[in-house]
């Protein structure tokens, strides 16, 4: 689905608009999320409907509430050069996230463009050791080399970022919001070396999971995506296999707030995005190494099997032997990858 250039933003009593930016008065790009499309990017309109498969009402800590809830991203600045390379010039940049300030770093190639554009999201880093851009420098470069615009977001609480004081409670959900707003940073403005009508998302890690809450909560808004050694699509195991073995007093705090799985299931079900696969558009690979000890292959399987269930465009790439951070076959999955974009961005 394209976005309409132009177009007035609707009434929300009129419509509620499934992944269809639009800028406003402020100078914004919004996206309201409802109900899955009719047809992938067939329509910029569908109406009013509950998430499915849920009937029950969205609690405030969801990926429902998410749907249901008007994203903003504007406001996007390029700051200091931070390389020159032959290929690309890279820049700090920053922008604005549902009313906070998100910074990370953009990979602009050399020439005219318009290029095709990259929102990559990062896997898990200690916020009080990250550094802007950290997370995916191999990629980030790759691509700007291969004729990609790369948009690396830092995520709320990391580098530059504005904070978010509960987002780690809230099973960091704000990390969907900021890639979210990242793509709609890069529409509304109007670069002409970007061409904001073809975003490809990647995710690695725990950025593997964020794409999966993206995919469902704004269902258009991209045009593909890729993961590399995906966490979980149940944020319930994330938990139990990351933070409860390192008695994380976070997960006190999460199931304070929360309740366990047990105590309140429908609170971990709208959490966890394979719930809503159904609402998927967008043609999605994963890359996954057979001897991942960090995210278990068998997580992958679990989720591929619920996109091949609800007919979703989904194909799994497993590599012999690779561990977490991939290693010898990391070109190979590149090529794959950028074969990929080249299918549905170019």
């Amino acid at each position: 689905m394209r976005f309409l250039r132009g177009a007035s933003c609707l009434s929300a009593a009129l419509a509620l608009v499934a992944a269809v930016g639009c800028t406003g008065a402020d100078g914004r790009d919004t996206v309201r999320t409802a109900g899955p499309p009719t047809s992938p990017r067939a329509t910029s309109e569908v109406p009013a409907a509950p998430p499915s498969p849920s009937p029950t009402p969205a609690g405030p800590v969801s990926l429902p509430a998410l749907m249901q809830r008007e994203h903003h991203g504007s406001d996007l600045r390029l700051g200091a050069v931070r390389v020159r390379t032959d290929a690309y010039t890279q820049y700090a940049v920053t922008y604005r996230s549902n009313g906070l300030t998100i910074s990370g770093i953009m990979n602009v190639p050399r020439g005219e463009g318009p290029f095709p554009a990259l929102v990559l999201a990062h896997g898990y880093i200690d916020p009080d050791v990250y550094r802007t851009g950290q997370g995916l420098p191999r990629e980030q470069d790759l691509l700007a080399r291969n004729g990609y615009v790369v948009l690396h977001t830092d995520y709320r609480n990391h580098a530059g970022s504005d904070d978010d004081p509960d987002n780690d409670v809230n099973l960091r959900l704000g990390y969907t919001e900021d890639v979210i707003a990242a793509a709609l940073a890069l529409r509304s403005a109007a670069r002409p070396n970007v061409d904001d009508e073809r975003i490809g998302l990647l995710g690695r890690s725990m950025g593997g999971g964020v794409v999966y809450n993206t995919l469902v909560v704004a269902p258009g808004l991209f045009d593909a995506a890729v993961v590399f050694a995906p966490v979980s699509s149940r944020p319930e195991q994330n938990i139990d296999r990351f933070q409860r073995p390192e008695d994380d007093p976070l997960v006190e705090e999460i199931e304070a707030a929360h309740g366990t799985p047990e105590e309140n299931p429908q609170f971990w079900r709208q959490a966890s995005p394979v719930t809503y696969v159904d609402r998927v558009t967008e043609p999605l690979l994963i890359h996954h190494g057979t001897a991942d000890s960090t995210c278990p292959p068998a997580w992958t399987r679990a989720t591929v099997a619920a996109f091949e269930a609800a007919g979703k465009d989904v194909e799994l790439r497993t590599y012999q032997g690779e561990g977490h951070t991939f290693g010898p076959r990391w070109l190979d999955s590149m090529d794959v990858t950028m074969a990929f974009f080249e299918r549905h961005l170019r």
